[in-house]
């Protein structure tokens, strides 16, 4: 019996490996897509210093401060949910785990208004005010809607999954002794978070 025991252990430890050594692929790719915008931000930065300053301040640096204490305090409530779950403590890494949601849902409805503000003023991809501004500007919004609106889908996507996760550990899918997939989604959360400490100064401490 202590054969078969000892297999399964193995089994499972090469399971939780593979599935650990995936999620670190795939937050590569992330960071190679994330990569390549933050490069081209730089080249047309340098390009367009003045207009892109001119840009950063039509951004609301409080809203952007105030996102970006949400997301880290957000990252902070992950990683103790799965301390909470690894000391066998189900119901405060649920508790965590909501409180998350809570704080991504925040985050996400401070940039609808964000968003909605800047578009009432007319300022969006494609529309008449913006593209009678100069091209320094017009490429700095452009990317302020592209890479904070990936970043936005990205936020969503980890509420999904963190839903998800919420419900295995309800069903006991998750346990402390079992926690590879609660593991790899707090190192999801952990790299949205970390992709918006790059997006906060580049677009909201510009001026």
């Amino acid at each position: 019996m202590s054969n078969h025991g000892d297999a399964a252990v193995h089994h499972v430890h090469r399971d939780d490996a593979g599935a650990k050594m995936g999620m670190w692929l795939f937050l590569f790719t992330e960071i190679l897509l994330f990569g390549g915008m933050f490069l081209v931000y730089a080249v047309y930065r340098y390009q367009y210093q003045e207009q892109f300053h001119i840009a950063g301040m039509e951004l609301n640096t409080g809203i952007g401060t105030l996102n970006t204490i949400v997301l880290l305090t957000s990252s902070l409530t992950v990683a103790m949910s799965i301390a909470a779950l690894q000391k066998g403590n189900k119901f405060l890494s649920l508790l965590l785990l909501y409180a998350t949601q809570i704080f991504a849902l925040i985050f996400m409805v401070n940039k609808y208004f964000e968003w909605s503000s800047k578009i009432s003023h007319g300022i969006f991809p494609g529309s008449p005010e913006l593209l009678s501004k100069p091209n320094g500007q017009i490429l700095f919004f452009g990317l302020y809607y592209v890479m904070t609106g990936l970043h936005g889908l990205h936020v969503i996507i980890g509420m999904i999954v963190i839903a998800v996760v919420i419900g295995f550990i309800h069903k006991d899918m998750i346990t402390r002794d079992d926690y590879v997939k609660l593991e790899n989604t707090g190192l999801y959360w952990h790299l949205v978070d970390l992709i918006w400490i790059f997006l906060f100064p580049l677009f909201y401490l510009i001026q």
